[in-house]
């Protein structure tokens, strides 16, 4: 489960909280059926309160629902910090007429993904699933709404996992550090503390705490309900009455009012295993409701612009990285000013850059074209946030919570109304050096973990009784009693051009934005040079330098004048407005075939390569990466090729060009166009762009041979910080992407550990023994080898026994067919997740640039589905006894050791 903070809906999926007053929810019972920039809208308000929008989006069979209940962190009781958040836990336990695992099993079984967090205003719960289920998740939300049971057993069982999600969350100096920066600013307000909890308040809660903050805020007249998918919208209405009119509304408490208090500004000062340092400044902001929102938001957008000082800072060497963005609650919100140094880098120097910039954009104000360019970034996400059902939702969640509004239209005209004068008054006001807060985190292997984590899960129990598979209410039995193959609705036409290109284009009505995505096929193990290790990262980092026409400051600038977001590299794409298409195709092409790579930026990238890599080297995270691969792989394998600040060293310009004109290939190229744009027209204007581009001499190799099976081996990665471990198995497979035989093996992944709490691995290590907070596995196939992991978290004192029942499960797949009901199960996830999977545009883009480059067919999940179908308990056995090897997996753990293995 998410929880903590939220980004504004440019930056990530938001959901919210209220609009009308509990009064106005009380009293009105008005439908009313709009049109919004082409969506059809209808919107209600029942009887009970509860307040319903529902937006029909047919681009892809399926829906999300999204229900917020105002109340977070903020509404949480005094002394006990973390009682939304563990109630969020414990709304997908037991409720009236609805187990917990009843949910877990049908969620698998409609394809269907479900989730909740929880941040300091609002908790909000979400389902993304096929949109013939719709009537089920209606009936989910509308049992859980006031049917919680919320028993001292359920939370019993349930506070060792929370416990074990806090436990992980700080071992984050981090986070740690934003938690205490939180406190200093807000404090005697409910943002002062985190919406996370700590294990004393959960230490005191019982199931009478959370069934009082249960009552006092989890009413339909405190909740927004937003329905977005291929749905009837009338239709949909009336079940929402049926479902949701009867349950009545409950007056809810009085909010507390914001007032922030004066706060003296001051450095915490922390270390961190990270491979990089850092430097933050953490001021406060307005807050969503304030008039002066969106003049912040376009204030941090423009400090964090491509063509800022602050990006400049990085673009020059003088930092690694730099940042800035808001992080927004409804009554108050914070900037974070960020840049990155290496490990044994001056953190002062930094800080004194940073300082510098600062007063720059005060004394001299912010540029007027970075505020017009912000605001154009700004109002192009309002209509890119179309091109998914999620984040349709959300911004709709968003603007009827957080901001107070009626709608997105009215948070799209305050991007409009800001003006530069607006920008630089809040800049002035807000962005004072004694209003400030400042974080370093300094590189150190050798930290200690918070002295208050230990024993996080380790006293409790979160063991219970749940069954694996257990019948299901009779509503949702009927609707996935039968299984049929899913509707497919992506018709690309695929095309190759004369140089080599393969062209794909999707044409989609959705918004008036176009989505590009490409791939050059390439491996940097094969193909780097002997010694230039490494290389292939540096020319990644040079695309951001422009091209040979356009320098960095202008081609950023071009790229702002049409709001587009491109990058370039092997890995390449374009989100635009449509009417911007043929330009941004245009840039992207001069960036991708013709990069400046300018010799200061070759010197000043090849520099922030060797420093970044020094300290990666020495991550625990790094290693205990690095180490799989070298339990799976045989010596001198080349993906255990390893780039070092002495081969970054040996590069040089002329090195890094070579590279370039040898890997970057048409013939290599795969282009996938997604958008209002038509075939005839994408290829005109591809062709028009790339067509010149030419390949030279031989196509390279880039399909690494296969690899043996690997030996067992276990090794520990120490890591002072944290309190859990992380732990990892795998082992090399004898099958390609290719093989028939990948079909029966993700079935069976699907019943041993690849569904979420519909598989074994999870009921086994976490929900009937406790070990872990979670536990999953899952199988990489790949065009010359394949990989199968489990992977899972736990104190150290549980490593053992967790391990113990992984060998248990895999040798159970091996030698006992998996019983029907788990078959079903499987196959039903995939089958019915297969809308799921192509459910928004930038999906759909990437989903069909890698079946093409791979070289699959660009119906695969069609082809998949068919074995599915047909594939029974005897094949799916069979394959597991052919491939896994139990007593071959590497094992490799971070964290502390543990006494027995």
């Amino acid at each position: 489960m998410i929880h903590r903070k939220l980004r504004p809906i440019a930056l990530g999926v938001l959901l919210g909280c209220g609009l009308l007053s509990q009064a106005q929810c009380a009293t009105t019972q008005t439908t009313d059926a709009s049109a919004m920039q082409g969506d059809q809208v209808t919107r209600a308000t029942l009887g009970n309160g509860l307040r319903v929008v529902i937006v029909r989006d047919r681009l892809a069979p399926m829906v999300t629902t999204q229900i917020t209940y105002m109340a977070g962190g903020y509404q949480t009781p005094d002394g006990f910090p973390g009682t939304a958040h563990a109630l969020e836990h414990m709304m997908f336990r037991d409720s009236k007429g609805l187990a917990g695992a009843q949910l877990n099993e049908m969620t698998g079984k409609m394809g269907g993904d479900n989730n909740a967090f929880t941040t300091n205003d609002a908790t909000q719960y979400y389902f993304v699933a096929p949109a013939q289920y719709l009537d089920i998740l209606l009936r989910i939300e509308a049992t859980r709404m006031r049917g919680a049971l919320l028993t001292d057993k359920d939370w019993n069982l349930e506070k060792g996992a929370i416990e074990q999600e806090v436990s992980r969350d700080i071992s984050d100096p981090g986070s740690l550090a934003a938690m205490e920066a939180e406190r200093i600013l807000f404090a005697g307000t409910g943002y002062a503390e985190d919406a996370l909890g700590t294990r004393p308040s959960f230490d005191k809660t019982t199931g009478r705490t959370l069934r009082a903050f249960y009552d006092a805020w989890y009413q339909p007249n405190n909740a927004i309900f937003v329905i977005v998918g291929d749905v009837d919208p009338q239709a949909t209405l009336a079940k929402v009455r049926q479902l949701f009119e009867p349950i009545p509304s409950h007056a809810t408490p009085a909010r507390a009012k914001t007032v922030l208090k004066p706060f003296q500004p001051q450095t915490l000062a922390r270390s961190t295993p990270d491979p990089t340092g850092q430097v933050q400044f953490i001021y406060r902001l307005p807050g969503y409701k304030s008039k002066d929102y969106a003049a912040g938001q376009i204030l941090m957008d423009a400090l964090g612009n491509a063509r800022s000082g602050l990006s400049e800072l990085a673009a020059k060497g003088k930092v690694l990285s730099a940042y800035a963005y808001p992080n927004q609650f409804s009554d108050a919100g914070q900037g974070y000013i960020g840049v990155a140094f290496p490990k044994g880098g001056d953190a002062k120097a930094a800080q004194a850059q940073m300082d510098a910039t600062i007063a720059t954009v005060l004394k001299d104000g912010v540029p007027a074209d970075l505020v017009e360019a912000s605001k154009r970034s700004e109002l192009a996400q309002f209509e890119l946030n179309k091109n998914s059902a999620v984040t349709l939702a959300s911004s709709w969640s968003q603007a009827l919570a957080w901001q107070g509004l009626d709608s997105p239209d009215q948070a799209e005209q305050q991007i409009r109304d800001v003006t530069l004068d607006d920008v630089n008054r809040v800049a002035h006001e807000w962005l004072k050096s004694d209003q400030r807060l400042t974080v370093v985190l300094t590189p150190d292997p050798n930290g200690k973990r918070p002295p208050d984590s230990n024993g996080f899960g380790g006293a409790e129990s979160f063991a219970g009784d749940d069954k694996l598979d257990v019948p299901l209410p009779g509503w949702a039995a009927k609707a996935l009693a039968t299984l049929e193959m899913p509707h497919w609705t992506l018709s690309p036409q695929k095309m190759q051009l004369d140089n080599g290109i393969t062209l794909i284009v999707q044409p989609e009505s959705i918004s008036r934005t176009v989505t590009v995505v490409g791939h050059v096929d390439h491996d940097e193990n094969l193909e780097e040079p002997a010694g230039q290790e490494g290389v292939d990262r540096l020319l990644g980092a040079l695309f951001d330098y422009g091209s040979t026409t356009l320098d960095r400051t202008a081609f950023h600038k071009a790229l702002d004048d049409i709001a587009a977001t491109e990058s370039g590299g092997s890995d390449f794409n374009l989100t635009v407005p449509s009417d911007g298409f043929e330009r941004g195709m245009q840039l992207l092409a001069d960036n991708e075939l013709h990069p400046a790579m300018p010799q200061e930026a070759f010197a000043v990238q090849q520099q922030t390569l060797a420093r970044t890599i020094a300290g990666e080297l020495q991550s625990p995270q790094y290693q205990l990466y690095r180490t799989l691969s070298k339990g799976l792989l045989p010596k001198g394998d080349p993906e255990l090729r390893e780039a070092t600040p002495a081969t970054v060293g040996t590069l040089d310009l002329q090195k890094t060009r070579d590279y370039f004109a040898h890997t970057y290939r048409p013939d290599m190229t795969t282009i996938v166009v997604v958008g209002d744009v038509t075939p005839d027209q994408a290829r005109a204007i591809v062709e028009k762009n790339f067509g010149g581009w030419k390949a030279e001499g031989p196509k390279p190799n880039v399909i690494s041979a296969k690899a043996p099976l690997n030996p067992p081996s276990y090794t520990v990665i120490p890591n002072a910080y944290a309190s859990q471990d992380q732990v990892l198995l795998a082992q090399t497979l004898d099958l390609d992407l290719y093989n028939p035989d990948r079909f029966a093996l993700k079935l069976g992944n699907d019943v041993l550990g690849g569904n979420g709490f519909a598989s074994r691995l999870t009921v086994d290590i976490r929900v009937k023994h406790g070990y872990a907070y979670g536990a999953g596995s899952n199988i990489s196939f790949q065009r010359s080898r394949s990989f199968f992991y489990v992977q899972y978290g736990s104190d150290p004192g549980k490593v053992a026994p967790a391990d113990a029942l992984v060998q248990q499960n895999l040798v159970a797949m091996q030698t006992t067919p998996v019983t029907k009901s788990e078959l079903d199960n499987a196959r039903q996830y995939e089958i019915r997740s297969i809308p799921v999977s192509v459910s928004s545009v930038e999906r759909i883009a990437r989903e069909l640039v890698g079946w093409s480059w791979k070289g699959l067919p660009l119906d695969e999940p069609m082809v998949a589905a068919k074995s599915y179908l047909t594939l029974d308990a005897k094949q799916v056995q069979d394959a597991f006894t052919k491939y896994l090897r139990p007593a071959n997996l590497t094992q490799v753990l971070e964290g502390p050791a543990p006494d027995k293995h």
